[in-house]
């Protein structure tokens, strides 16, 4: 394997900064849903609005542990840069694995994310054509 530089970490620090601003940007929706089902179960207590409120809580935790998940990547990447600027290199490879396993990992759960926003997608879908 070749010598670690500065540069990769680097490269991935501004891909997972912009990865950030797309996790945040979903939070931030899901936050505007979430207040708008409040004020509408608090005028009409339906249940079809119970299984939505449920569902944006499935994904508002997937989100959080995507966010968690890189945030430690972005973290463990920084850490990684130090460590070569230190002269470590031998751990700077081992924590710069460990930052690209948490990316995969923020990675997965964006997409088990999506499939459950899919499907809540369809079902309002489902109600239209069935009307």
């Amino acid at each position: 394997m070749e010598e670690l530089t500065l540069t990769t970490p680097a490269v991935l620090f501004s891909a997972i900064s912009l990865i950030m601003l797309a996790y945040t940007n979903r939070f931030l929706a899901y936050a505007a849903v979430v207040r708008s089902l409040h004020d509408k179960y608090l005028e009409k207590k339906d249940k079809q609005l119970i299984k939505q409120i449920e569902n944006i809580k499935k994904r508002l935790y997937l989100t959080r542990a995507m966010q968690i998940y890189g945030i430690s990547s972005l973290l463990l990447c920084v850490l990684t840069m130090f460590l070569i600027y230190v002269q470590q290199q031998t751990i700077a490879v081992w924590v710069f694995g460990a930052a690209l396993v948490l990316l995969i990992v923020s990675l997965a759960l964006l997409i088990k994310e999506i499939q459950i926003s899919v499907k809540a997608l369809e079902h309002h879908i489902s109600d239209i054509e069935n009307n």
